[in-house]
Formats: structure tokens, C-alpha cells, sequence
């Protein structure tokens, strides 16, 4: 197999579907515009990312069905190099729906079907055979499936000696940590359960941080803290990144994006600093597009440039 620097791995892709309305009224029709359809689920959107940059990388998913096969086509259409898993389960999809009159957003996510033995087999030797220096593993697993699936995955890359990062929630992202990881991101209510306590205070955070870099559970944690930017904390330095003013119009994606800008950034040899700047930068780029549409390259370059 080819090696690639970057390799994203999205057990639980969607086709997600969006679309515009104007009033939402309980027992009534809602009228909807022409739906738009894109790729999604954590690690698409992360290759996805990383190629709005003008970078490459590898992007493994499983695909079932009619809506695997569009899923498919569109990933094709970005140029993006895949490595496809096929399910005998279809692939899920999402629905985002935004209201004209109130302008709010509403996002309806579906669970993932399960996937068989063999299908689980698969991605675990899939992991095995890709040579790469970064693997990310991004997104929420179907239903079924184990809590340790993603640590058994880095547990496999990590044998290989590949960087991994990881973008996930949940018992799963505690149970992958245990393994020790290249880079985390968890929000600030995620970093709280991992330390087991109900809420963190701003300034508590850079100390829970540190705490599962000290317990070896991440060499990089890098915490996003929404509209107000991000904090990358690693054994030896802490950078903070306020998040640029800008008008939002979706969320969908803004997370995804900061890991693609981070993990291209880490790929390009850039410092810890320039590496949370081009996370912020995309991620907050990308809440400036409707839908389920990630950013603009423009975009995230004036914005990286702003943070300058």
C-alpha cells in the first residue's frame, strides 16, 4: 500500500443531507429547499480538511448500500485518495435542517449500524497494512461495537510506530487513552470526566490537561473551548488561541476542521504554536459556511494570518 503522512479512519461515515426551511410548526408539512448532500463523520471531514489545505492523505471508511455509494462519489469528487471497507449494513445518514425565520440550526444524527465480525476484522487488518506517520481516528463508533474498538485500532498503529490522534467522546475515549496517544482533543466538559470531576474552571483547565499528559495518557492535549479559541498543552509548553470574531453561520464540521488544520500543520513540520493557530484558524473558518459544508482556504488563511 502506498504510504501517506496522514491516514484518517472513520468506522461510522454519514451522508449527510441539509437543506433550508422557513417556520418549523408541530402536525404540519414543512416545505424544504433542494437538499445539499456532503460527505460527513469525523475522519472524512478531517481528510476533507486537510485537503481544502492542498494537502494529502488517506481516508479509510466503511461503505454500505445505496447511501455508502454516494458517500463514496462525493469523497471522489474532492480528489481525496480512499481506502474503502464494505459493510453488508448501509451506511447511516444525518439530517440539518436550518430555519429561515429564527435562523437556528437543527441537527439530527443517526446511530450507525452494526458491523459483523468478519466487517470488524477488516478494519483491524486494514490498520495493520497502511504505512503512515499520523493516523487519525475520529468520530463516534456504531452501535455494537466494543468501547475498547478504537484502543485495540491504536493499539495496532501505535505496534507500527505511527502517531495517533484521536477525536472522540465518551467511555471509547477513555478507554483508547489507557493506550497512550499522540494527541487528544477533547472539549472542556470531555477533559472533565477524564479526571473525574463534574465541571472544570477556566483556569483549572491547563492543570487537567497536564494530568493525562503526566499519567501518559497523551504526549499533546489540545482542549477547544468553542467561540473562545483553544488551548494545546504539551509535557514542555502551553499555547492559547482565542478564536477570531466572525459571523457563524454552522458548527457542523468546526471540530473536524481544527484536527485537519492541526494534523496538516504537525505533517508540515510547523511549531506547537503554528500547529494550534492552523486549528483555530480552520475551525473557526469553517463555522463561517451554512450546511454542513467545511471551509474555504481563503478563509482559514486570512484568518491564521489574523492570528499572526
Amino acid at each position: 500500500m502506498k504510504s501517506n503522512q496522514i491516514t484518517t479512519l472513520t468506522i461510522n461515515p454519514s451522508l449527510d443531507k441539509s437543506t433550508h426551511f422557513t417556520g418549523l410548526i408541530p402536525e404540519q408539512k414543512i416545505r424544504c429547499e433542494k437538499p445539499q448532500y456532503d460527505a460527513g463523520g469525523g475522519g472524512i471531514n478531517v481528510s476533507k480538511a486537510i485537503a481544502a489545505l492542498d494537502g494529502n492523505s488517506l481516508c479509510i471508511f466503511t461503505s454500505g448500500g445505496s447511501s455508502g455509494e454516494m458517500l463514496e462519489e462525493l469523497i471522489q469528487n474532492k480528489d481525496i485518495e480512499t481506502n474503502v471497507i464494505r459493510t453488508k449494513n448501509w451506511t447511516r445518514e444525518n439530517f440539518i435542517a436550518f430555519d429561515n425565520e429564527t435562523k437556528a440550526q437543527y441537527r439530527f444524527g443517526f446511530p450507525g449500524n452494526e458491523l459483523s465480525e468478519d466487517e470488524k476484522k477488516d478494519i483491524i487488518n486494514t490498520v495493520k497494512e497502511i504505512k503512515t506517520d499520523y493516523l487519525v481516528i475520529s468520530g463516534s463508533l456504531n452501535e455494537g461495537l466494543p468501547i475498547d474498538f478504537y484502543q485495540q485500532i491504536a493499539q495496532t498503529a501505535k505496534s507500527s510506530g505511527i502517531k495517533v490522534v484521536v477525536d472522540t467522546s465518551g467511555e471509547s475515549l477513555k478507554k483508547v487513552l489507557e493506550s497512550g496517544i499522540y494527541l487528544v482533543k477533547p472539549n472542556i466538559g470531555e477533559l472533565a470526566k477524564l479526571i473525574g470531576v463534574q465541571r472544570l474552571e477556566q483556569n483549572d483547565i491547563e492543570k487537567a490537561a497536564k494530568t493525562l499528559i503526566n499519567n501518559g495518557n497523551a504526549e499533546i492535549v489540545v482542549v477547544s473551548l468553542g467561540a473562545e479559541g483553544a488551548l494545546l498543552v504539551s509535557k514542555s509548553q502551553t499555547e492559547f488561541v482565542a478564536a477570531p470574531k466572525v459571523e457563524k453561520k454552522s458548527t457542523v464540521g468546526a471540530g473536524d476542521s481544527m484536527v485537519g488544520g492541526m494534523v496538516w500543520a504537525l505533517s508540515q513540520n510547523k511549531t506547537l504554536k503554528e500547529v494550534i493557530q492552523w486549528g483555530v484558524a480552520c475551525g473557526t473558518a469553517a463555522t463561517m459556511n451554512e450546511g454542513t459544508q467545511l471551509f474555504k482556504k481563503e478563509d482559514a488563511l486570512k484568518l491564521f494570518e489574523a492570528l499572526q
